[in-house]
């Protein structure tokens, strides 16, 4: 099947052309990113391969389905950034990747933990130049603290199991209960408990109508004065305002994300010449108790080739007529995402 993937990095053709030996795709990278002015691209071609940060909504939509697009095949598990209605309307059918590695994006969440908490970063830079002093490296013990864990799938099962180890206490919120998130010690509360009693809160679930700006100045009012807060989910999970104004009043005493809700104009790319525009991302990192990463989180060798591998099957079910389990629908309910 002829495939026009975009938003292509080096990486994702290191992954995509080996695995796709075994399935046969005529795969063509393009490296802008998929919208409504790229769109024309995908002209003749029956398939598009898309990443988080394209935006698929209904006037790009309507621009690949007139030119023949019939398969809208997703690289990620998020699909908040497809209009899933009008795709519906036009006849397309969208298949994502539900599970790539929830290790990955686990152990990235923890690694924010300790690197906000011990400092590494700061001390890092210290020693290379020759400063060996500790004042201003205090970090605190991360056994007996409570980690409130917003979303329980995979991933957030995994940040459990993890932090477990740690001897935490594990609290979770999910509309979908996990028994075996029950099962590690999990124990599961309303949010605004959950917000009240948490010493850290890591955020793992999908981002809805439902949970835009969960956290937001109502919710960080609740939260414990000096909170750790973690997002390595979706940006627009996080009011970014309302973080800032937290990190002032110091209601907020570590962040650390690993998405920002106005990502797509940044992340992925080299801006390091340019002039950034963006003031809020900008007043993020004036603060010494913030560390952001540029959507990170996923990147692993190991999740890449799951992605790779699941993506061109997704493709090939398609194409040969059969029901493929990783397709979604307009109505389809969404469960915290692995």
């Amino acid at each position: 099947m002829k495939v026009a993937v975009f938003s292509t990095k080096s990486y994702d053709r290191q992954f995509l052309e080996p695995a796709n030996t075994n399935f046969g795709h005529e795969l063509v990278f393009f490296e802008p990113q998929l919208n409504r002015d790229t769109a024309v691209l995908a002209a003749g071609f029956p398939a598009i391969c898309a990443f988080i940060n394209d935006q698929l909504d209904a006037p790009t939509l309507e621009i690949l389905a007139a030119h023949g697009t019939r398969l809208l095949a997703l690289r990620s598990a998020g699909f908040n950034h497809v209009d899933l209605s009008v795709a519906a309307d036009l006849g397309l059918t969208t298949v994502r990747v539900p599970a790539y590695s929830p290790y990955a994006v686990a152990e990235h969440t923890v690694g924010l933990m300790l690197t906000l908490n011990r400092k590494f970063h700061r001390a890092y830079y210290r020693v290379r130049e020759g400063d060996f002093s500790i004042n201003g490296l205090m970090g605190f013990d991360m056994r007996d603290r409570t980690v409130g864990i917003v979303g329980t799938g995979k991933i957030g099962q995994v940040v459990g199991q993890i932090l477990q180890g740690f001897g935490c206490h594990i609290l979770g919120y999910d509309v979908y209960p996990n028994e075996e998130f029950k099962a590690l010690g999990g124990k599961y509360v309303e949010l605004a408990q959950l917000f009240a009693q948490s010493d850290i809160i890591t955020l793992h679930c999908p981002l809805t109508h439902e949970t835009h700006y969960l956290i937001d100045e109502s919710a960080i009012a609740q939260m414990k004065p000096g909170v750790m807060l973690i997002n390595t989910s979706r940006g627009a999970l996080v009011d970014t305002n309302a973080a800032i104004e937290g990190l002032k009043s110091r209601k907020i005493g570590y962040l650390g994300l690993d998405v920002y809700e106005r990502e797509s104009d940044l992340f992925f790319e080299d801006m390091s010449d340019e002039i950034i525009q963006d003031d809020e991302f900008e007043r993020l990192l004036t603060f010494p108790n913030v560390i952001v990463t540029a959507h990170q989180a996923f990147f692993t060798s190991n999740a890449l080739q799951n992605i790779a591998e699941t993506t061109l099957s997704n493709i090939t079910d398609f194409e040969q007529g059969r029901h493929c389990p990783n397709e979604i629908s307009a109505k389809q309910k969404t469960k915290t995402p692995a």
